[in-house]
């Protein structure tokens, strides 16, 4: 069990919120870094921290005095990188010995998600900082999957028939709470966080309709009518190859393997899809 002070990014977001409060429920010293303080949960024994990852001195000054962090990806943009590799640099300085890092399934410098090549760069220099690492690689979340339900309740995107074990972010949160309170049994290991069933997306688009009780479908874009019906929202080139390359990751299979990681360190197995929306619409 840890005895230093636990620093938990992104608590006044989903994930880390549900890793603070889980933390919290253990009795565990926490120290929350949020951009906007009066955003961030109250919860005992913790601290709040104004930083941000570009600001090096709050970081290194939030950090002090910290044994584990657990570091909640960046938002996406054109500059994540130079994000990430300047927060690591104050971890590093600040004396962390141990960076518990949301990643995403597959990272590689040519994944076909192309996000997933950033959290690639990023695992390579969390590695070359000095410091021990555990790296947490998300499937796509359960949780966004009736975001990509248009208003004429079509899921469209070139995924074709190709399936992803998505999974919950609270399974993602409890699994990363109990390796943050013993970081060194989990040293240098990277898992793959999946839920416990891998679906193409006409059979999410299914367990959708039936949890809402109206009609969802799945329509098989082609890669060029993908970028034609996203061009309308104005979005630069880098983040259309991201809109774009969430559904041919899912057609490649490359999130297809289910694991077993969350219940092998958690105890309890991961909720699906349908329990998931059975909770919601309950």
């Amino acid at each position: 069990m840890t005895t230093t002070p636990i620093a938990v990014t992104g608590a006044t977001g989903v994930l880390g919120g549900f890793v603070a409060r889980d933390l919290a429920d253990r009795g565990i010293r926490q120290r929350l870094l949020v951009r906007t303080p009066a955003k961030a949960p109250e919860l005992p024994a913790t601290t709040v921290h104004q930083f941000s990852y570009t600001d090096q001195a709050a970081a290194t000054d939030a950090l002090h005095g910290v044994g584990t962090l657990f570091m909640v990806s960046a938002s996406e943009s054109a500059d994540r990188l130079d994000q990430h590799r300047a927060f690591i640099d104050a971890a590093a300085a600040a004396g962390v010995q141990h960076i518990v890092y949301t990643s995403f399934i597959a990272a590689a410098p040519d994944s076909t998600f192309t996000l997933a090549r950033d959290h690639y760069v990023t695992e390579e220099y969390i590695k070359a900082s000095g410091m021990n690492w555990t790296f947490l690689r998300d499937s796509f979340y359960i949780d966004f999957m009736e975001a990509l339900v248009g208003e004429d309740g079509v899921i469209r995107g070139p995924a074709g028939a190709g399936r992803c074990a998505i999974v919950a972010r609270i399974d993602v949160a409890r699994t990363a709470a109990e390796i943050l309170t013993a970081p060194d049994k989990h040293a240098g290991q990277t898992y793959d966080l999946t839920g416990r069933e891998a679906l193409s997306l006409a059979e999410v688009a299914a367990t959708i309709s039936a949890a809402r009780g109206t009609g969802v479908s799945y329509y098989d874009e082609s890669i060029e009518e993908a970028y034609a019906s996203r061009a309308k929202y104005g979005a630069p080139a880098w983040q259309l190859d991201a809109w774009v390359s969430t559904y041919t990751a899912i057609a490649s299979n490359v999130m297809a393997p289910v694991s077993h990681a969350i219940e092998n360190i958690t105890g309890a197995a991961p909720r699906t899809l349908s329990e998931y929306l059975e909770t919601k619409y309950s």
